[in-house]
């Protein structure tokens, strides 16, 4: 790895319960960083104070479609003010006895990047891995810069996050974002929202809720890890 000298490694936070896996001690090894190990509130690492990465190896997606997790964690990273990132790391060789369709695998990664707005990074090994988060740290620190020019609509403020997040659900437009944060107050909330709750906000029906709880579930009994 091309790290630089140690006086401008990046600062990163590792959560704790990724002490076992092998990026940590790739980290530790890498001169581009200044690692610290700690309990997380989201995401497996916060990189430079304004980035934080979700890391899953192939199988570790699988499990997370599954078992419900990966929507719930992609939409809780779409609502932090940090720039998040998921990582799949992996080839296609570790898809094999999955038991999982690639069309619903693929249809989970298009809601993940599409509609819940977190960019999906790809590495082939651990070391593809951590070198993804220290080009990320070097670009975003050029970005800050200026040096970079910055298209596309980033919206201001945790309630304008909100709402642009809300309105990648079907039938949702910001009419009926803002009735569901006034309703419900977060993001996590909504997701959380059986069908009935949901048809407590004016302007959604039976219809549309369970088009809401399709967008953010996954029927796992579809599924069977062998």
């Amino acid at each position: 790895m091309d790290d630089g000298p140690q006086a401008k490694a990046f600062s990163i936070q590792v959560d704790d319960r990724e002490r076992g896996g092998p990026v940590l001690e790739l980290l530790r090894q890498s001169a581009g960083f200044h690692v610290t190990v700690s309990r997380l509130k989201l995401g497996d690492y916060l990189l430079d104070s304004r980035f934080v990465f979700e890391r899953k190896t192939l199988k570790d997606l699988v499990a997370a479609i599954i078992d419900g997790r990966l929507f719930q964690q992609a939409l809780r990273l779409s609502a932090t003010k940090l720039q998040p990132a998921l990582i799949l790391e992996g080839t296609a060789q570790d898809f094999g006895g999955c038991g999982m369709r690639w069309e619903a695998i693929q249809g989970a990664l298009v809601t993940v990047s599409l509609f819940c707005g977190v960019p999906l990074l790809r590495a082939r090994t651990p070391t593809e891995t951590v070198n993804t988060m220290l080009f990320a740290a070097r670009q975003g620190r050029t970005v800050a810069t200026g040096a970079l020019p910055r298209h596309g609509y980033r919206p201001r403020g945790k309630r304008a996050r909100q709402l642009f997040i809300l309105q990648g659900l079907p039938g949702i437009g910001p009419a009926k974002a803002r009735r569901l944060i006034e309703r419900f107050g977060s993001i996590e909330a909504v997701v959380d929202a059986d069908s009935e709750e949901l048809q407590s906000v004016r302007g959604i029906g039976n219809r549309l809720a369970e088009k809401l709880r399709w967008a953010v579930e996954e029927p796992r009994r579809e599924y069977r890890l062998s």
